[in-house]
């Protein structure tokens, strides 16, 4: 599985891809926190907080790693690579959990720059190193679980045609409802709201965002993985056999 791993990251950085996801999630994110107007800008809050970095973050992602994800299989079909990737003497979970890690991997490394947004956010507090560092770790944390449930729906999608853009179009889809799409459903029916509301990616990231790190929180992350994981591997098996 480490051969897969670092196969899928060499292929990263050895194309233009690794480069362009990480600087476009910092070039985003820096814009709309420190240059633009408006609600997401830091400065412009009065709060010594990054909740709106955390706030932001899920909805560049939700674009970012489907771009990531899109080529991880599909591109193995399109090349007919595929069938020599399966008869590698490796099971198919060590081959998906390869992809899955080395996407997970490159994201992580552009999350990691950011974390000089605590360091001014808390030179700029009053007073100094006045941050809520509870809140802002469990933030982190509940960022780290949406980006592997995020890539492990992209990994799935990547398995449904041999066409980038449409595995891109479909994770897209998939990331959407999974983070906003229950609490949309949660307004339509108000005596459910709750029930509804918790079967969503937003729900439980909004509750790590509060610096507690509840299990359920982290099953439900761990699950959504778990299952689109399962769903590749399943894919994979039936399109070898």
């Amino acid at each position: 599985m480490k051969s897969i791993v670092l196969r899928e990251i060499k292929s990263f950085f050895g194309s233009p891809i690794g480069y362009l996801v990480i600087a476009i999630f910092l070039i985003i994110n820096g814009l709309f926190l420190w240059v633009f107007e408006g609600d997401y800008n830091i400065l412009n809050t009065g709060f010594a907080d990054l909740t709106p970095f955390f706030t932001l973050a899920p909805w560049i992602l939700i674009f970012l790693i489907p771009a990531v994800t899109m080529r991880s299989f599909s591109d193995e079909k399109k090349q007919g690579t595929l069938e020599l990737l399966l008869t590698k003497p490796l099971s198919i979970w060590q081959i998906v959990n390869g992809k899955f890690l080395g996407a997970l991997l490159l994201i992580v490394m552009a999350i990691i720059p950011t974390f000089i947004y605590v360091a001014v956010i808390s030179s700029l507090g009053m007073p100094e190193g006045n941050i809520d560092m509870g809140s802002t770790i469990g933030s982190y944390f509940g960022l780290l679980f949406l980006i592997g449930a995020y890539s492990a729906i992209g990994i799935f999608t990547s398995t449904l045609s041999d066409n980038q853009i449409v595995a891109f179009i479909v994770a897209v889809f998939l990331c959407f409802f999974f983070y906003f799409g229950f609490e949309g459903l949660a307004s339509v029916v108000p005596n459910m709201s709750s029930i509804i509301a918790s079967l969503g990616m937003q729900d439980h990231f909004k509750s790590m965002s509060r610096g507690v790190l509840d299990t359920r929180d982290i099953l439900y992350f761990t699950s959504i993985a778990v299952v689109f994981l399962s769903f590749t591997v399943y894919n994979l098996k039936s399109f070898k056999s």
